[in-house]
């Protein structure tokens, strides 16, 4: 007897609940699943990914084709707040209704065949962007690429954002063995990009052994900022006196020259003006990225919780300005590079609130405390239940002219976001 039921939450536990991993890296049954229902989209696709900076690049690609007046579907992961914010369509959330037809049609199509809780929501989606004709489909990758669900779509356009240690366990430790995972998502004969800035030669390699049309960052396309505004230079010509993008950043402009990139490639199929380009790097929002709050003490969220990504935070840290105590939220999951993270940042914070968290994989506080003291932290270290004591905590020891730091995994941002600050 198949599932039903009329609700999202209980659709969401019962595919919490379908498959006895919650990660089962491979294809083959989300292509079956996907043959079962017809999904062949003859909209364009473009799939990012890359170990940080995917959700950025989907944000400003997405923003920029609703400027130019498509209709664009957007799929990412994960959610913060509600799943909700994984299937948008001109960048505005799905409904429950139409997330329960997505998921309802899967359930009735894949008779037998076992899928995770990604795999399910990435059939889903589509199911959903086909449903509503989009112009154009903006998917993230969940984890890697080459066996990722997201990959059991043939893209029209592949691009690779940036490569680095995170998911060891399921990729490889080593940049070479997860720059041939990522690059897995490129297809022969189409248009391939690489933001990254030394792309590891596992990636070049799969790139010309499948003949795709690899394009990289400072060799192919590439950008220079003029401090009050930048220039993105490509394949066929440049486009100066470009905004700085809305999203706050070290590394957003290499984010933004790649995203033009991918404009310039599909330009033929879903052409983006210079002004529609503009008005989309103004107009992006992506929580939880380097999001800094409005208001005294300054609350700032970003969900880095790799060394790749505390790198970026520690750089925007410093270049946002003096204050004199900065207080973190912090703490992460078991299998993460904790200690990696704190080798960036330890020198960043004078007051550490780390608190627990109820979900799968944490690591316990009192170990993140260990971690943090062996990082030659110079910073007093607490302990909380839950982020909700944690950010109590910060709030009442930040003075206006402190800062509060809220990252590690999204679960620490996602709570503090739950809690609406300010």
């Amino acid at each position: 007897m198949r599932f039903d039921a009329k609700t999202l939450p209980e659709w969401l536990q019962h595919l919490e609940q379908l498959h006895p991993s919650a990660i089962d890296m491979g294809l083959a049954r989300v292509a079956q699943v996907r043959d079962s229902m017809g999904l062949r989209p003859a909209f364009p696709v473009i799939i990012v990914g890359g170990t940080n900076g995917k959700g950025s690049t989907c944000a400003m690609l997405s923003a920029a084709y609703r400027a130019a007046g498509f209709k664009v579907g957007t799929y990412a992961s994960p959610h913060l707040l509600h799943y909700n914010e994984r299937v948008a369509i001109n960048l505005v959330p799905a409904s429950d209704e139409d997330i329960v037809a997505g998921l309802r049609a899967v359930e009735t199509a894949r008779g037998d065949t076992s899928l995770t809780y990604f795999e399910f929501g990435t059939l889903a989606a589509m199911h959903h962007f086909m449903a509503a004709n989009v112009d154009v489909a903006v998917l993230e990758v969940g984890l890697g690429g080459r066996l990722d669900a997201v990959n059991a779509f043939e893209p029209d356009v592949a691009a690779v954002v940036s490569v680095d240690l995170d998911h060891q366990g399921f990729l490889g430790d080593t940049r070479e063995a997860i720059g041939f995972e990522k690059a897995g998502i490129f297809r022969a004969g189409k248009p391939a990009f690489c933001a990254d800035p030394r792309p590891p030669q596992s990636l070049l390699d799969h790139a010309a052994a499948i003949g795709a049309d690899l394009q990289v960052i400072g060799r192919d396309f590439s950008y220079v900022n003029e401090t009050t505004q930048w220039r993105w230079r490509g394949r066929h010509g440049q486009k100066p006196g470009l905004p700085f993008p809305a999203l706050r950043g070290a590394f957003q402009l290499g984010n933004a020259s790649l995203v033009i990139a991918i404009l310039d490639a599909l330009h033929d199929l879903v052409p983006v003006g210079i002004g529609d380009i503009k008005r989309g790097l103004l107009e992006v929002t992506l929580a939880g990225r380097y999001q800094v709050l409005p208001g005294r003490p300054s609350i700032v969220l970003d969900v880095a919780h790799n060394p790749h990504a505390a790198g970026a935070l520690a750089q925007n840290l410093l270049n946002q300005g003096f204050f004199e105590t900065t207080h973190a939220i912090f703490s992460g999951l078991a299998d993460k590079d904790i200690a990696g993270v704190l080798a960036l940042l330890h020198d960043k914070i004078d007051v550490w609130h780390v608190p627990a968290l109820d979900v799968p994989r944490a690591e316990s506080p009192e170990v993140i405390a260990g971690l943090i003291a062996a990082s030659g932290a110079r910073g007093r270290v607490h302990i909380y239940p839950d982020v909700a004591e944690a950010y109590a905590a910060a709030r009442l020891a930040a003075g206006e002219n402190d800062r509060i730091a809220a990252f590690g995994c999204f679960k620490v941002v996602a709570d503090v976001l739950a809690l609406k600050p300010r």
